[in-house]
């Protein structure tokens, strides 16, 4: 039955390649040139943020300047490294699995059903008007405090961008790949598998990329409730002993890991779907992108 559509398959018709790599690969100083003013911005922030506590001789407890941030993040950094980071790092990784999980389930059923779409949708954004923050005590309530309150709440979290955009790119699949497949005497699945699946790819990935950044901040919300370890415990702790740069110290890891797992999901997305650097690629120069790859090229030949 799948083999009368392999032609089309192996030729790239249901995912369009420029098959160039010209302007993929760029050197260091590209990456270095792209992101240089955010650094000099940043770097100026800090240098202001430091002479203004200098100057005007602000309390520690109240703002502590760049430099006692970064003692005391290096004082602490095996602490938090062995003991906080592996407990919110897990908490973050499982919870957002758990949310991709739901994620796709719940946009492939929205996506399929009108009435899953009249009822469930309006639904899924009424859940996002209720603060995780809020519903964090709730879930220790009925859970306790072991790691499933903690998931569950990171899963509340990430759970939204990723159902939202599963849905976005299956009803977004090419209107014309799909009745050609019909016209061909393809069922419903072979549509969804060849067509929308390859369609929502992309769209899925930039959702998770969102979900990816609250996941860690999520897990710290939930730690904040109540927990042994954890970045969370450590900054509430820091609290309410008043030291302040400690609490600075949490967050600025809480910056760094949902930066490094933004950054993650990018490159998992290179990974599985290398064709759209080419395509950005060709795009930025102006190219026509052909719906054939290589392959099929020669093979017309």
């Amino acid at each position: 039955m799948w083999s009368r559509f392999l032609p089309l398959w192996e030729s790239g018709f249901f995912i369009q390649r420029s098959g160039k790599d010209d302007g993929l690969v760029k050197g260091p100083l590209a990456v270095v040139g792209r992101y240089l003013p955010v650094i000099g911005l940043v770097v100026a922030l800090l240098a202001v943020w430091e002479a203004a506590v200098r100057h005007f001789a602000v309390p520690k407890y109240v703002l502590p300047a760049p430099t006692a941030i970064a003692a005391a993040l290096h004082g602490a950094l095996p602490v938090l490294l062995k003991v906080h980071t592996p407990v919110t790092l897990a908490e973050a990784g499982l919870g957002l699995l758990m949310a991709l999980i739901a994620g796709i389930a719940s946009g492939t059923v929205v996506h399929s059903s009108a009435w899953a779409r009249r009822t469930l949708y309006p639904l899924l954004v009424v859940s996002q008007t209720v603060p995780v923050i809020v519903l964090a005590p709730l879930l220790v309530i009925w859970f306790g405090y072991g790691m499933l309150p903690k998931l569950l709440v990171v899963t509340i979290a990430c759970f939204f961008p990723i159902a939202v955009a599963v849905v976005d790119g299956l009803d977004g699949a090419h209107r014309g790949m799909l009745k050609l497949l019909r016209s061909m005497g393809a069922s419903g699945w072979q549509q969804f598998v060849m067509v929308k699946v390859p369609a929502a790819m992309g769209s899925l990935f930039t959702g998770l990329r969102v979900a990816a950044t609250y996941a860690v901040m999520a897990a710290v919300i939930a730690e904040w409730i109540g927990g042994d370890a954890g970045l969370g415990v450590y900054i509430v702790r820091s609290a309410n002993s008043f030291r302040t740069e400690q609490v600075f110290a949490g967050i600025v890891l809480v910056t760094v890991y949902s930066i490094a797992m933004f950054l993650l999901v990018g490159l998992v997305r290179r990974w599985v779907l290398p064709w759209e650097a080419h395509l950005r690629a060709a795009g930025e120069a102006g190219e026509p992108i052909p719906v054939s790859s290589a392959k099929s090229q020669e093979r017309s030949r």
